[in-house]
């Protein structure tokens, strides 16, 4: 998780003069006898001592000579100072920007340790650019804001795209780190019949490495993250390069059949659909899309074959329960399914059910 206190920032400006300076007043020599012994006038030597002048390579080289320390450290602090004026120019220019900040779901960036909390607006400002590794909030306009906004316009998407955004770079900024082989379609069929079975083991400790591995072995890779608020999504897929796809689950149900459903239906869209396609879920989505996603999701789950006796396996956690064993699948699964088909009244047998919730950050 990022550190979430603010790093050091200095709102004074040393400048290499100050050290010079320093150095002259133990040696007791005026700065009219460092510019002899340097070569310099005195109003060069007043200039470099007050940051006016910048230590080049040549002055550098001969304040290694007269006053002692390597050229090396004289180049290195110049470049400090100049990195640091360039700093404070910036988080000045982008405090103007601070707006930019509002829709943002900043509070829960923060809490979730996406991001340091920062008092200066600038600062802020330029910590959550780097999250999104955009350099200006002119790029972040086109390369979050725009896609989302045709997203929304499509009627599929009706809630805040900042979060929405900021929840999805998360994704990719965890995907970059799992290594991945190339995508290949037979190899992700084959891991996710495997990964049936998987959905019987309770505890997210041990089933969440595996799922990620296993997915990974295929070039899928499977990010967990907590959505923030104004973010109503429950998963997400989308297609970072050619070999390489992400699957992002929110665990927005908190239960352990919704989670498993999910991750069923965006790998069907990995397999159905293009790879252009960008898939976002959110509560009432219709569509082609949606709908071939599910049904790959419920048949691969509990495959057609067995589905029709659903109807029939009666409303008890015992005969919940050998159905499961019978398909290969976690009870809760076969639950969440009885009740979406109207075999059980919603909230009757949701012990088979394991609820999940994010650990406090």
């Amino acid at each position: 998780m990022t550190e979430q206190a603010a790093a050091f920032q200095p709102d004074w400006i040393s400048p290499p003069g100050d050290t010079i300076a320093d150095l002259l007043e133990e040696k007791g020599w005026t700065q009219a006898e460092f510019a002899q012994r340097c070569g310099y006038t005195t109003k060069h030597v007043s200039l470099l001592i007050n940051g006016k002048a910048s230590i080049t390579e040549d002055t550098a080289l001969k304040l290694e000579r007269v006053l002692g320390s390597s050229a090396r450290f004289w180049l290195v602090r110049e470049a400090q100072y100049r990195e640091t004026i360039a700093r404070r120019n910036e988080f000045e220019a982008l405090k103007a920007q601070a707006d930019w900040l509002k829709p943002l779901p900043l509070a829960d960036m923060i809490k979730f340790g996406w991001v340091r909390k920062f008092a200066h607006k600038g600062q802020q400002v330029a910590e959550c650019l780097r999250f999104f590794g955009v350099s200006s909030v002119d790029v972040w306009q086109r390369r979050y804001a725009e896609p989302l906004a045709a997203f929304k316009a499509s009627g599929k998407f009706e809630k805040d795209g900042a979060a929405v955004s900021a929840w999805l770079r998360y994704g990719e900024r965890r995907a970059s780190e799992i290594e991945c082989q190339a995508f290949d379609k037979n190899v992700f069929k084959i891991a996710l019949q495997e990964l049936r079975s998987l959905t019987r083991e309770a505890d997210p400790e041990v089933f969440v490495p595996r799922l990620v591995a296993r997915c990974a072995a295929a070039g899928v890779a499977v990010v967990l993250a907590p959505a923030p608020k104004g973010c109503p999504v429950s998963g997400a897929t989308r297609w970072l390069s050619p070999d390489k796809a992400l699957l992002m689950l929110s665990l927005r149900h908190k239960t352990n059949d919704h989670l498993w459903f999910a991750f069923f239906h965006e790998a069907g869209h990995l397999l159905l659909h293009g790879k252009r396609m960008v898939f976002l879920e959110t509560n009432g989505l219709d569509d082609e899309h949606e709908r071939e996603a599910d049904q790959f999701a419920s048949d691969l789950l509990i495959p057609p074959q067995y589905a029709k006796e659903l109807a029939f396996i009666g409303k008890t956690y015992a005969s919940v329960t050998k159905f499961a064993e019978k398909v290969g699948i976690a009870p809760a699964i076969v639950v969440g399914r009885m009740q979406k088909k109207g075999y059980l009244p919603w909230n009757m047998l949701d012990k088979h059910k394991v609820h999940y919730k994010w650990k406090r950050c």
